[in-house]
């Protein structure tokens, strides 16, 4: 569909509702869905079905066309893509596909990297963590492998605003939009920039590396390997560090985001 056609359903359906408009809409943008899906999906384990991401997917567009405003000075891709993963994402906590020891050791290791941080004032090393747990530094990186799945897309779900209306956009895209906010939120927009530049900045620069292309950049663990020179899995150990290293920040900004 060439673009002005797009933008007459798009007039269309923003002045009347009409539900043909609406299903062009749909349909026009349906292979986002395939397209978020075909991302998050690396890096689950095999028991992740990929159909299953798209139907979850499929809702999160809808909600995206109903819920979209131009006004707000967002692109509907961007938008669409933050609602898409969000379905995605809520379809993958509400089936829990982890297994339960699994999770019980990620939030084992969160809790250890949590008071290491508040005792040091600063991220833990790899050593520190592994003593307090009392395992080696070899059975640390396995626990890593091991409790990653649970950990990817862990920022999203943290960097998630969520309006009365509940109307949901990814505070990166507000941070990249800080203008079309109201002027109420712009501080606190401004201020949660900082705080994240912060604790990003903090970590070790791999970890940096890995964080800035998975969140902001969007790419998958295995592009950021290519570009790293070094294994998917490895990204993926360093990625599940650095996230169980931001999680104490990470839950002082819940308060900051219920502003927004």
């Amino acid at each position: 569909m060439d673009k002005k056609r797009e933008e007459q359903y798009w007039e269309e359906y923003l002045r009347t509702g009409s539900q043909e408009a609406r299903e062009v809409l749909i349909e026009e943008y349906a292979p986002l869905v395939k397209y978020v899906a075909g991302r998050v999906i690396t890096g689950f384990p095999s028991n992740v079905e990929f159909d299953d991401l798209v139907s979850y997917g499929i809702f999160g567009l809808i909600d995206a066309i109903d819920k979209f405003d131009p006004a707000r000075g967002i692109k509907f891709e961007t938008y669409a893509i933050s609602r898409i993963k969000g379905a995605i994402l809520d379809g993958l906590r509400s089936n829990d596909w982890a297994p339960r020891s699994v999770r019980q050791k990620a939030k084992q290791l969160e809790k250890v990297c949590s008071e290491l941080e508040n005792r040091l004032g600063r991220y833990a090393t790899d050593q520190e963590i592994a003593e307090t747990l009392q395992i080696s530094l070899e059975e640390f990186h396995r626990l890593l492998n091991e409790v990653s799945c649970t950990t990817l897309y862990s920022l999203d779900e943290y960097w998630l605003s969520r309006t009365v209306d509940d109307e949901s956009v990814r505070v990166l895209d507000l941070i990249e939009n800080v203008e079309s906010a109201d002027p109420e939120k712009q501080v606190e927009i401004m201020e949660l920039k900082s705080e994240l530049a912060k604790a990003i900045d903090a970590l070790a620069e791999r970890e940096k590396m890995v964080i800035t292309l998975y969140y902001y950049e969007g790419l998958t663990l295995k592009e950021i390997g290519e570009i790293m020179s070094i294994s998917e899995s490895r990204v993926s150990q360093i990625h599940t560090k650095a996230i169980f290293r931001l999680q104490g920040r990470l839950a002082r900004w819940k308060s900051v985001l219920s502003l927004l």
